[in-house]
C-alpha cells in the first residue's frame, strides 16, 4: 500500500462526476488497486454524514436518499482495505496533540494513520494537513 485516501477524495469518487472525479480516476488508473487504502476515520466521517442527512430529512425521498448514501458507504468500504486507528497511530496522534497542531481531531487521526503506515495522503485539504510535521500529501483532484 502506498496511498491513503482522505475523506474528501473518497467523496469525489462516490459522486462519480465532475473534473475532480475524472482527475482522481485518471491517477488511480496508473496504479494497482493494492496501492490504495481507506481509514476507519473516513468511514466514521462518512457514516456521520449519512446519519446527519437522514436526521434532517423532511420527506420520504430524502430519507431514502440518506439510507442509500449509508448503503453506498458500507459497500465502498467493504471493497477496500480499511486501516485501523491502532496503538501506533494513537501514539503518533498523541505526539501531534502534544505539539499543539491546530487541525480537527478527525484530520489529525487520519494524518496519524498515514504517518504510522508511511503512506502518502491523498487530500484536497492541504491547508490543514500541511500543519502536520512529516506528512506527505498529494492532491489528485487537480491536473
Amino acid at each position: 500500500m502506498r496511498y491513503l485516501f482522505d475523506t474528501d477524495h473518497i467523496s469525489f469518487i462516490q459522486r462519480r462526476s465532475g473534473s475532480e472525479f475524472a482527475n482522481i480516476l485518471s491517477r488511480i488508473a496508473q496504479h494497482p488497486s493494492t496501492d490504495f487504502g481507506l481509514s476507519i476515520i473516513s468511514f466514521h466521517e462518512q457514516v456521520l454524514g449519512a446519519h446527519n442527512f437522514i436526521n434532517r430529512a423532511r420527506t420520504n425521498i430524502e430519507v431514502i436518499r440518506g439510507y442509500t448514501l449509508l448503503q453506498e458507504t458500507l459497500q465502498g468500504f467493504s471493497n477496500a482495505p480499511v486501516l485501523t486507528f491502532d496503538a501506533k497511530a494513537i501514539a503518533i496522534f498523541d505526539e501531534l496533540r502534544a505539539q499543539k497542531i491546530r487541525t480537527s481531531t478527525m484530520d489529525l487521526r487520519i494524518a496519524a494513520i498515514a504517518l504510522s503506515n508511511n503512506l502518502v495522503l491523498l487530500t484536497r485539504n492541504t491547508r490543514d494537513f500541511e500543519k502536520v510535521p512529516g506528512i506527505v500529501m498529494e492532491d489528485w483532484t487537480i491536473d
